[in-house]
């Protein structure tokens, strides 16, 4: 099939048959396609969109455009988290270790930053030497003796869903159900997993601001998962502000490893962080509710195992041995260090979550095009989270910057993401639902 006449075809809001999609898959794979054309695709199923059997149809064509990973001399069920994105959002850094440290295998493929929100890989290449896409021998390798590995998708994984993930970020065809459905279980059913759950985000620095397209996404996931063999789940979780009280990649590589020591407790991260393994572990077996579950993943956190867990695995993927025990070693922090004053006096009651995420861009810890360079060291930290009472001039946060100049801006416009009060504001509940 001539690949301009399936775009024309979805242009026209045709449904197109699993010939069809497998044939304009296998050609993306093979680099026969240009940027144009994956470009048009991407839209014409942005407006049009897709039925479920083209959806599974998708899903299925870009697992099989690579490698499909096998797990059978690990005698631990294979379990993975995926989230649909959000800012300040760095579930997976605390939670793949914690998972493990349970008796979970959990080999996490991860993506980089699409649009306002931040990326896995992103974060994790702020560690001096860390190898995110490490071959197949060295990935089985550390999932089998750390219990986990982090890493990015490999040549060899999913190809198709790297070209087009890379074409989606810069064509604002970011938020399709249909390609964040295709995407995200593709690397999951190439990785080989037994059980997956899911973290669809839901408000405004969310790809989907409404509730109800958040559940249809999470519907849509979830069944086609399922359908595909996979034990999978969603949680449907609030992004109307940072998760984190960092945002950028350095800065939340920092808050991981605070939250690993323990230093990260009674707070939203802590709530969504233990949710997620509760949720792992009894769809897995290992425990047999939730109740169970989340009291051992507070063991192994309070017990250092899951610390311990994460520094092999840094380790072993090439990042430095003690980067637990001594992160300024290793950690760049940008040169610019710059406190945000609160704008008034009152409650801290709304912020544009996507907003935040895009002046972390604007300072240069995000990307535009596909080929960008990332800062590392720049973004951040101390967010206060909202319902927390300030008063006019004390900070709301700390910008980190390349230049005097870039804080500057950065610390005004993240100054205007913020809405004061002067009444207490009622939040909503950090975990909205489950499908």
């Amino acid at each position: 099939m001539i690949p301009q006449e399936i775009i024309r075809r979805k242009r026209d809001g045709d449904e197109l048959d699993a010939a069809e999609i497998s044939s304009f898959v296998s050609a993306l794979a093979a680099g026969q396609l240009s940027e144009g054309q994956i470009g048009a695709f991407a839209m014409a199923v942005w407006f049009k969109g897709m039925s479920r059997a083209e959806i599974v149809a998708l899903t299925l064509a870009m697992a099989d455009s690579g490698d499909r990973l096998q797990w059978s001399d690990i005698d631990r069920p294979i379990a993975d988290k995926h989230s649909t994105g959000g800012v300040g959002d760095n579930v997976s850094l605390m939670l793949a270790p914690i998972a493990a440290a349970c008796g979970l295998a959990v080999p996490m493929i991860s993506g980089r930053g699409l649009g306002h929100t931040g990326g896995t890989l992103d974060k994790l290449e702020s560690i001096p030497g860390y190898t995110i896409t490490p071959d197949a021998n060295l990935f089985h390798k550390v999932v089998k003796e750390a219990g986990c590995a982090i890493i990015g998708q490999t040549g060899t994984l999913a190809p198709a869903d790297g070209r087009l993930y890379a074409v989606r970020d810069v064509t604002a065809t970011v938020d399709s159900i249909p390609l964040i459905t295709a995407s995200i279980l593709s690397k999951k059913l190439a990785a080989g997993l037994e059980t997956l759950v899911l973290d669809v985000k839901v408000g405004n620095g969310a790809f989907m601001a409404d509730r109800g397209q958040a559940e249809i996404l999470a519907q849509s996931l979830v069944e086609v998962a399922n359908g595909a063999g996979v034990k999978t789940s969603a949680l449907i979780t609030d992004m109307n502000q940072p998760l984190a009280d960092s945002a950028g990649n350095a800065v939340e590589m920092r808050n991981c490893l605070d939250f690993l020591a323990g230093r990260k407790k009674e707070t939203r991260l802590e709530t969504v962080v233990l949710a997620f393994a509760a949720e792992m572990l009894v769809k897995s077996g290992i425990a047999a509710s939730s109740d169970e579950a989340e009291g051992m993943a507070r063991r192994v956190l309070s017990s250092g195992k899951a610390a311990e867990v994460f520094a092999r695995m840094v380790s072993m993927l090439g990042g430095p041995a003690d980067l637990i025990e001594n992160p300024d070693r290793h950690l760049a922090r940008a040169p610019v260090a710059k406190p945000v004053p609160a704008a008034r006096s009152g409650w801290l009651a709304a912020c544009d979550a996507r907003g935040i995420g895009v002046s972390v861009i604007d300072l240069g810890g995000g990307r535009r095009h596909p080929a960008d360079r990332i800062d590392h060291r720049v973004g951040f930290s101390e967010l206060l989270p909202l319902g927390t009472r300030v008063n006019a001039g004390e900070p709301i946060a700390l910008v980190h910057a390349a230049d005097e100049a870039a804080a500057e801006r950065a610390a005004a416009a993240l100054a205007a993401h913020y809405r004061i009060t002067e009444d207490k504001p009622e939040l909503t509940p950090v975990i909205a639902g489950l499908i």
